[in-house]
């Protein structure tokens, strides 16, 4: 039987975008958009597998993500390929005229093993008296001296299930007259009536669509399994109504969100099935058929903000919408980004800053191909993340750690500028090879790359809006997309709401409630109920029903 061998086609870039366009007029548009991801792809693959050094684990990456980046793991994997110990590899700095200089391991954060009772922040406190002894009472075993009440009590922890959403049916009586015909029926409780859905059961089904990433069919089917009737269309309804009274809560975040000292931003994509509004045409660019989900964390006097925003728009487009609400009297900010062009687009000022993560992980991508080389890049970079983790621990003011970065990091990163000058200028490396194109990148961008030693306050990287666009990719992973526009806008509300809660250390939950209950107070002075201050506002609140403690 003779072995089937592929037929190898030349096919170039162009050709193919033709071929494609000329297929766009027979088919609908998601099968073109599914089409061209497929080419874009295999594209990718066949530039890889042609470069040079390409290897197994590179394209894995490349497909579904590297699983760490650290510096300690991506060294000891090309360690072990290459048959050395894994206790040689931390530490080991080779630089450009040194030998290799050890470094003690880094210890092992606070955090890891069993949580603690003062872990559980949420958890109901229940004092238990002693059955018999009382605070000056006399020791029941040496009878002679007095026991005190000790400041630190014995804890005793449990843990109990429950479902998400829970009812309760309230049989009031019904008494009817034998002569007259009149019926008599009890009185409600206290605090029950009104609507059939509360408020807590508002904040809990949007904590668990758009803070949990489960999509309303999955809690339709877990609360149906556990005898509340959850059908996915009520709960739409439910979080529809919830967002018309945290609107203007929402719209005061975007507002101080814009008077940010640092403002971080970037977008990933997010379907939505409602034909969108085409984006402002731009001359020279092609329409623009995706959407996508921006996300903006902005730190103000320490405060930290995170907005999203589904649409058409790219990052920067939407960073410039809320720098409108910018007081004019301000200096520009300090924008944390990545390369990408359209992080930057819009008319705004800002002092751009761009992602070191971005930089570092094209050095990641190839060190299986060029472990000294990247060695030498990942274990400075590894020194300047520490020296900026230091300034965190000790609570450096910005102009104390631009101080620390420019004694202690300048020295590291002025060293790495001349290692990538030389292996360009004196033709160490091929300039069209996988580190080639690393050290051009970080090269092109390095006055952006090192603002840090610069600007008071600079970030090194964009990680906290990767993060906070992590909520988004949950979302998108179990839900798939948005049905409409204005679904997209009610999740990007309660995004920004719950997410701004969390960095702040606030109780999504209570604070979406206390939003609720107290919407017309909120409409009234939406600054005094943002999530690290409403607290204290709820505490001056004299009338109306109390949040959950």
């Amino acid at each position: 039987m003779t072995k089937w061998e592929p037929r190898r086609l030349e096919v170039g870039r162009q050709e193919l975008e033709a071929i494609l366009e000329r297929a766009r007029g027979s088919i609908s548009g998601e099968d073109y958009e599914k089409l061209k991801a497929a080419v874009d792809t295999l594209e990718l693959l066949t530039h890889e597998l042609e470069a040079k050094g390409t290897s197994i684990d590179r394209l894995r990456r490349l497909l579904f993500g590297p699983s760490t980046e650290k510096t300690s793991r991506v060294l000891g994997e090309v360690a072990a390929a290459a048959g050395r110990e894994a206790g040689s590899v931390e530490g080991a700095a080779t630089g450009p005229g040194g030998p290799s200089v050890g470094a003690e391991e880094k210890e092992k954060r606070p955090g890891h093993g069993r949580n603690g009772a003062a872990a559980y922040r949420g958890a109901d406190k229940v004092k238990v008296a002693h059955e018999s002894l009382g605070h000056g009472d006399r020791c029941p075993a040496c009878e002679r001296g007095k026991v005190y009440t000790q400041t630190e009590p014995a804890t005793l922890l449990r843990v109990k299930g429950m479902a998400p959403l829970s009812a309760t049916v309230y049989q009031l009586d019904r008494l009817r007259c034998n002569a007259c015909g009149g019926v008599f029926t009890a009185q409600a409780p206290p605090g029950v009536g009104g609507p059939k859905y509360d408020e807590t059961a508002a904040a809990m089904i949007a904590l668990l669509k758009y803070g949990a990433g489960l999509p309303f069919y999955r809690l339709e089917k877990l609360e149906g399994s556990l005898g509340i009737p959850l059908p996915a269309a009520t709960q739409w309804e439910v979080v529809a109504g919830a967002a018309q009274l945290l609107t203007p809560a929402h719209e005061e975040l975007i507002r101080q969100a814009a008077q940010g000292e640092v403002v971080y931003n970037d977008d990933t994509t997010m379907k939505i099935l409602e034909a969108v509004a085409p984006a402002e045409p731009v001359p020279g660019a092609k329409e623009r058929t995706g959407s996508f989900t921006s996300g903006i964390v902005s730190t103000v006097a320490g405060q930290k903000m995170a907005l999203f925003f589904t649409g058409r728009q790219h990052a920067g487009e939407n960073l410039e919408q809320v720098l409108a609400q910018r007081a004019r009297e301000l200096a520009p900010p300090i924008q944390m980004c990545d390369a990408l062009s359209r992080n930057t687009t819009g008319q705004f000022e800002t002092i751009v800053a761009n992602c070191m993560a971005h930089a570092r992980r094209q050095f990641v991508d190839v060190v299986g191909s060029f472990p000294e080389e990247c060695r030498y890049v990942l274990e400075t970079l590894r020194d300047v993340y520490r020296n900026d983790a230091l300034a965190r621990e000790r609570a450096m003011s910005a102009p104390e750690r631009l101080t620390f970065h420019q004694e202690q990091s300048g020295p590291l990163m002025a060293g790495l500028e001349t290692w990538l000058r030389q292996q360009i200028e004196e033709q160490r490396v091929e300039p069209n090879s996988g580190l080639g194109e690393a050290i051009t990148y970080m090269r092109k961008h390095w006055l952006k790359l090192t603002l840090f030693l610069r600007k008071p306050g600079a970030p090194l990287d964009n990680t906290i809006c990767e993060r906070a666009l992590k909520r988004v990719v949950l979302h998108r992973k179990n839900a798939l997309f948005y049905k409409t526009q204005n679904g997209a806008r009610v999740g990007d509300l309660f995004m920004s709401l719950i997410h701004t809660a969390e960095l702040g250390y606030a109780n999504p939950f209570d604070y979406l409630v206390a939003l609720q209950r107290h919407a017309r107070q909120v409409a009234q002075n939406p600054s005094a109920w943002m999530p690290w201050n409403y607290r204290a506002t709820l505490a001056q609140v004299t009338t109306g029903p109390s949040p959950p403690a």
